[in-house]
């Protein structure tokens, strides 16, 4: 059972389908361990006509440690540590392990390889949901949405030219983080609001770059240039508070920033501060550390802070685009196959 992920993206074949067309030996009914339970009971229900499944209903670690014992396949759906700690549980009968997610920062991905375990994810399926909401947080953060609904219920809406400016994004310089899937799907996105110029940086330059006429710079011209910063990259131990005082020192006063990656590459005090004394005007934020979110963390008091809880995949097609392919990861292997989204660090 062997697909690619181009094919994946054209034609996304149903879960049902996929569970059809495995073929597993006479009698064999894989085990199969589902790490949370707010799932349709419908994906679950069409796991078990070929396997035999386990859900953990909580979504706590002990509960998942509880149910990992026996498993040979695991579908893992929380962003809880993936470790050494939960190999050792599941015992030497565990042949593959899938997550739902495109990000690995919680993931050891060195034991996978050291005990001979496959590991999977979900890329690319989630480059259009969160693309969407980063454009939409771009916006919402550019135009002052937040703010602006604060001061209606507050009863201060004025009326006069130059009450609660924005940022225009027509003729602007964006700037990019990570010219990845999804940041080339943002690219894609702002072909349609006439943005000025398209920067990016990274380890390096694209060779898909071309298509969005969008320029390899260093980091610290990015944060010169750049009107709206989006941050895309992963999380790793070189981007970690990436975006710490210096960095925003070195931003516009009129820039925005949008997260939509992981809360852990940005510096969120110096962020605040940031904000507090207008070093750059606004964020837009998917990505927080921690989360949930504290009601009373500084990022709440803020006028020019658009939060929302982690939205980025949070639409009904997603979340079956990124289950299905998780299933495909786990069932192909069990079945003899390979993955259909390896993990590649």
């Amino acid at each position: 059972m062997r697909f690619t992920l181009l094919r994946m993206a054209k034609q996304m074949l149903s879960l049902e389908a996929a569970v059809r067309e495995t073929r597993f030996p006479a009698t064999y009914r894989p085990r199969l361990l589902v790490t949370c339970s707010d799932v349709p009971a419908s994906y679950i229900d069409t796991l078990r006509s070929k396997c035999d499944v386990t859900v953990c209903e909580g979504v706590n670690r002990d509960e998942i440690l509880k149910g990992v014992p026996g498993a040979e396949g695991i579908l893992w759906l929380t962003a809880d540590r993936l470790d050494g700690e939960v190999l050792e549980r599941a015992g030497p009968q565990l042949r593959v392990v899938s997550t739902m997610t495109s990000g690995m920062d919680y993931v050891d991905a060195r034991v996978f390889g050291e005990r001979g375990i496959a590991l999977g994810h979900t890329p690319q399926v989630v480059n259009n949901p969160v693309a969407d909401i980063a454009v939409g947080l771009m916006l919402a953060a550019a135009r002052r949405f937040h703010e602006g609904r604060v001061a209606i219920l507050e009863d201060r809406w004025e009326q006069r030219p130059q009450w609660m400016l924005g940022q225009d994004v027509v003729g602007a310089t964006v700037g990019i983080v990570g010219f990845g899937g999804i940041g080339q799907t943002i690219a894609k996105r702002l072909r349609g609001f006439d943005v000025g110029r398209l920067i990016y940086t990274g380890h390096g330059e694209k060779v898909e770059a071309k298509e969005f006429g969008a320029s390899f710079v260093g980091f610290d011209e990015l944060l010169r240039e750049s009107d709206f910063v989006f941050v895309v990259c992963p999380l790793t131990s070189e981007t970690k508070n990436l975006f710490n005082a210096e960095a925003f020192k070195k931003m516009k006063p009129t820039s925005v920033l949008v997260n939509v990656a992981r809360g852990g590459i940005v510096d969120q005090p110096a962020l605040v501060e940031a904000l507090r004394n207008g070093t750059i005007f606004a964020a837009g934020l998917d990505v927080m550390t921690p989360e949930p979110l504290p009601l009373n963390d500084p990022l709440m008091t803020l006028p020019n802070c658009i939060v929302v809880p982690h939205l980025g995949t949070a639409t009904r097609q997603s979340l079956e685009d990124m289950f299905c392919i998780t299933a495909r990861n786990v069932l192909s292997v069990l079945a003899g196959g390979t993955l259909v989204a390896p993990f590649k660090k």
